[in-house]
């Protein structure tokens, strides 16, 4: 549990980048609005079929569009391997305007690491602003494939998807997620790292990928952090790429600033200690919230 709750300020910082990006984000058809769609894991057996379905409460079938996401939909959507087991399912809801996003995990026990701002993270990313969405499995899974199913419904139901915007999503956070793997790496210090890499780049301005890489070794210096060559690759590419797709990194530290202020006024009037980890889980609703609304706002 304490390894999930640390999650959420890596992906607060996460989500930001992509309101950088220069494509306009995509509002879901009216016609979605109020109508469950769910995704299916295509390796459930029909009994975690079953079981799903209760777990998401799926009761007027008729009113249902029902879908099945693919190990081939985790490589056409995000590039992951085709031959991945999938089990993970969501049930999205699109809403009314206004209504922003929500996220719910109905078996946190069995989502091991994609957090509710991961979810969060892919919906933006694919330019969807008000959508209610429910995450389940019957056994302990990553959650990619209910992440994947996200793209998927929106697809299906004839919502553009940008390729570049998803992979690099999927990139950032797995990126994200081995760093914070990494002995003596946690996951506070790979959330700084990234935020500080971005921050840079806003104030820089680089034009080429070794530009990119002294920027990154300069702030990996500051932080006095010491990463394997393969490790550090990764960050170059990563960023590189960013840089390649246009992202407007003026507007992403501008969001980075505002955002971790909103998380550090929220702990402040918590009065968030060493005890904070303990206390997230009751915070954390009303914090979603609040970052909900201040997504929804950039666009008002």
């Amino acid at each position: 549990m304490k390894h999930k709750l640390k999650t959420i300020l890596l992906a607060l910082l996460s989500v930001t980048l992509f309101f950088g990006l220069t494509a306009p984000a995509l509002a879901v058809e009216e016609d979605l609005v109020g109508v469950p769609i769910v995704v299916y894991g295509a390796n459930l057996t029909d009994d975690e079929i079953e079981k799903v379905k209760e777990l998401l409460d799926v009761e007027d079938l008729e009113d249902t569009r029902e879908y099945t996401v693919t190990g081939q939909d985790y490589f056409d959507y995000i590039g992951g391997s085709a031959s991945s087991n999938m089990f993970s399912s969501a049930k999205i809801i699109g809403e009314d305007e206004g209504k922003g996003i929500t996220i719910h995990i109905v078996t946190p026990e069995n989502i091991t690491k994609v957090t509710s701002e991961m979810y969060a993270n892919a919906l933006l990313t694919a330019g969807v602003e008000n959508a209610s969405v429910y995450v389940a499995s019957p056994r302990p899974v990553t959650g990619h494939s209910a992440l994947t199913g996200i793209y998927k419904a929106y697809d299906a139901e004839g919502v553009q998807l940008d390729q570049d915007r998803m992979e690099v999503a999927s990139e950032e956070l797995d990126v994200a997620t081995d760093l914070a793997e990494k002995e003596g790496m946690s996951q506070e210090k790979v959330s700084e790292l990234l935020a500080e890499i971005k921050k840079a780049i806003s104030e820089k301005n680089p034009a080429t990928k070794e530009d990119i890489e002294k920027i990154i070794k300069e702030q990996l210096d500051k932080l006095e952090i010491n990463l394997s060559e393969a490790d550090l690759q990764k960050l170059i590419d990563l960023f590189e790429k960013m840089r390649s797709i246009n992202i407007d990194f003026d507007k992403v530290k501008e969001q980075l600033e505002d955002l971790t202020s909103k998380v550090k006024d929220k702990m402040d009037e918590l009065g968030l200690d060493e005890g904070f980890w303990k206390k997230v889980a009751n915070f954390f609703g009303d914090l979603f919230k609040s970052v909900g609304d201040f997504f929804k706002n950039l666009f008002d």
